[in-house]
């Protein structure tokens, strides 16, 4: 299965609008995860694997495959990186980590 590009109809969306094709991409299983896992470094297969506690191997190279393609990630001697965009978006999603949070303590209340 291709990634899913801006400009090609992707998941939510038949003109594929950009931000539509980036939120299919992320929403694949374990995506995320692996982009949180490298937003510390570099990480070889195993590496990544044991991070990623109960992700097949299957479902990781896989995902490994999309994120190269969509050159979020690349790979080095030192295992596979963040690019330079893959970067940025990570710091775009990293104020979602507190704002879940917040979002955590309103759930609680309303119970």
């Amino acid at each position: 299965m291709a990634i899913p590009k801006p400009g090609k109809r992707v998941r939510g969306s038949a003109s594929g609008a950009p931000v539509m094709a980036i939120f299919d991409l992320l929403g694949r299983r374990w995506a995320m995860g692996i982009i949180w896992q490298l937003s510390d470094g570099p990480l070889t297969f195993g590496q990544l694997q044991d991070r990623c506690d109960s992700i097949s191997p299957t479902i990781l190279s896989t995902r490994i495959k999309d994120l190269l393609e969509a050159k979020i990630v690349e790979r080095t001697l030192e295992g596979y990186i963040l690019s330079n965009i893959g970067q940025q978006l990570f710091q775009i999603l990293e104020p979602f980590k507190e704002w879940s949070k917040l979002w955590k303590k309103a759930l609680a209340k309303a119970e």
